[in-house]
């Protein structure tokens, strides 16, 4: 009898070992085959507000002061820029790659190292498979940033043990009651009644304790998925990557005393979530404790130890966002990107050839070579607003992910800053003027002559009356002209081009009218704009005739005179 129970506890033993392995191969190959399926393909992600303000969290506490600010951001839509590139498979990755869209390098050095790197991923592609892999064994938690608990956790209040190592003892001591019983040493009643006792003791203690620590718990867990990934991640064999697997390897060793008894509170992330041995450890963690005697464990070994998973959460998210930085090249492939030429010039200058902007399906590629500042015009719906978020997208992507939709970007460093998407704030009752002027005002605040400025506007001042209107207009864009700034600016006043040609180059999109349909080419052109179609479109609308006739007929008559006559 003793030998069929032994062999059949060593079989149960085997097969459940049987059952890992194979479960973890089968994770490994359905990873790979899901890294090259999505390569260079838009991430299918599902982003809420609150997902969106957890990966800003680890830019809020890293931010610096020539970044990307939040009104050029929102201006430009660089949420959805970031959601293009995000194939990142870790929280890290992602907090990171979000980060780097926002800092503006100025760092030669910097970009070259990343340069480096993206190429190297790009032409290797069964090394970039197993990075990718094991980042997606990292995995990312949902509902909270990590970065923030994670920095938090040297804050949490040390917990004793003891209560639940009372509890454990005390199921232990029942199953032992119970294994006597079975000897005919004593009752087994007394050995049942006390393990159902504890059992229902310890499960609502359990669920108790761990909703008040949940958060934590799971910032804990994951820190040990990281770890564990990590020292995975520097044995998976690229040369190329050995600086940054040195430091890597030295800070997961400086966590062994936090790792040790690690599967306690979380198993090897290899087998996955929902395994046949996580869901038999759930159950034994459930009355035994062990998972939050450890955490009690790791929260002393933790504190004073923020610092060093910093550095790691940085590691590991720079490598993560590169590979992303890579598979968005790919993406790219099809309408084409270039490396940008960035130097620190005397005169700033911007030159973008073939630019497109990624979010348009089919675009229509233009250029400019621009050392002066640029006034351009055009009526609605011609191209104007596209081309300047179009340049000013190129030029924030060349300063962070050394990546841009374009067949040549060649300039100066710049700090980027627009004034174009603004809308009244109700909450501050304040009108559309008040919040244009102090949008325009904070972009004049920040030219000076240690970094050029590169500028965009799209109908400045539109929010008051067209006499201030040009005049003002008119002196803020000539103050941006003569400073260490380059100013692209999109206006519908075209006494503007007259007033500014000395300092403005301008450039205009146009259209024709064929029959009843408007039909744009969004080509930019050299000159200002000499066509008047807005009064035309109103028959397109089906505005009576009478009413066409006489607004063109009022326009001929105010270009002829410059004076505005009453309509009698």
């Amino acid at each position: 009898m003793e030998l069929i129970l032994m062999t059949s506890v060593v079989a149960l033993i085997f097969a459940i070992a049987v059952k890992i392995k194979y479960d973890e191969d089968q994770l490994m190959k359905k990873y790979a085959r899901r890294n090259n399926r999505e390569w260079g393909k838009i991430p299918d992600v599902d982003y809420t507000d609150a997902k969106l303000n957890a990966i800003k969290e680890y830019y809020l506490a890293n931010q610096g002061k020539e970044d990307v600010d939040d009104i050029t951001w929102n201006d430009l839509d660089m949420d959805s820029i970031f959601m293009l590139l995000n194939n990142t498979q870790s929280n890290m990755g992602e907090d990171y790659l979000y980060a780097t869209l926002r800092k503006l390098q100025t760092d030669s050095s910097e970009l070259e190292k990343k340069e480096k790197l993206i190429s190297y991923l790009q032409e290797h592609n069964e090394e970039r498979n197993q990075l990718q892999t094991r980042f997606r064994l990292m995995g990312k938690v949902k509902g909270f940033s990590l970065y923030k608990y994670m920095n938090m956790a040297g804050d949490i209040p040390i917990h004793s043990p003891i209560a639940s190592i009372l509890m454990c003892s005390s199921l232990v001591i029942s199953v032992i009651l119970v294994a006597l019983s079975v000897f005919n040493i004593i009752s087994p009643i007394y050995g049942i009644i006390m393990m159902v006792i504890c059992v229902i003791n310890n499960v609502i203690n359990y669920f108790r304790r761990k909703d008040k620590i949940k958060n934590y718990f799971q910032v804990f867990k994951y820190i040990i998925r990281i770890l564990e990934n990590a020292k995975n991640l520097t044995d998976c064999g690229v040369p190329h990557l050995d600086q940054y697997f040195a430091r890597i390897n030295e800070l997961v060793d400086g966590f062994k005393d936090f790792k040790r008894g690690a599967f306690l509170v979380f198993i090897d992330s290899k087998r996955g979530e929902g395994s046949f041995f996580d869901i038999f450890l759930d159950y034994f963690r459930m009355l035994f404790h062990l998972d939050l005697i450890k955490f009690d464990s790791m929260v002393k070994k933790v504190h004073g130890r923020i610092d060093e998973l910093n550095e790691l959460y940085d590691l590991l998210g720079y490598l993560d966002s590169t590979v992303a930085i890579a598979s968005f090249r790919a993406y790219l492939e099809e309408e084409g990107y270039c490396i940008p030429d960035l130097h620190p010039l005397e005169q700033p200058r911007i030159v973008v050839m073939g630019g497109y902007h990624p979010l348009i399906d089919e675009p229509v590629k233009n250029g400019i070579y621009a050392e002066n500042s640029v006034l351009l015009t055009g009526s609605n719906a011609s191209g104007k607003s596209t081309f300047i978020r179009m340049m000013a997208i190129c030029a924030i992507l060349a300063q962070t992910v050394h990546t841009v939709p374009a067949n040549k970007y060649e300039g100066s460093y710049f700090r980027v800053l627009s004034s174009m998407a603004l809308t009244d704030n109700l909450k501050n009752n304040e009108s559309y003027y008040i919040v244009e002027i102090k949008s325009l005002k904070r972009i004049l605040n920040k030219v000076d002559d240690t970094l050029p400025t590169l500028c965009f506007v799209d109908e400045v001042l539109r929010g008051t009356n067209t006499i201030e209107r040009i005049a003002a207009s008119a002196q803020i864009l000539n103050s941006l002209s003569e400073s260490n700034a380059i100013c692209f600016a999109a206006t519908h006043d075209l006494e503007l081009t007259h007033i500014l040609e000395k300092q403005y180059d301008n450039y205009h999109f146009q259209e024709e009218v064929v029959e009843k349909e408007v039909l744009f080419d969004y080509v930019l052109y050299e000159g200002r704009a000499n066509s008047r179609n807005a009064i035309k479109l109103l028959g397109m609308m089906g505005y009576d005739e009478s009413i066409i006739d006489k607004a063109e007929a009022m326009a001929s008559d105010f270009v002829d005179t410059g004076i505005w006559k009453s309509i009698n």
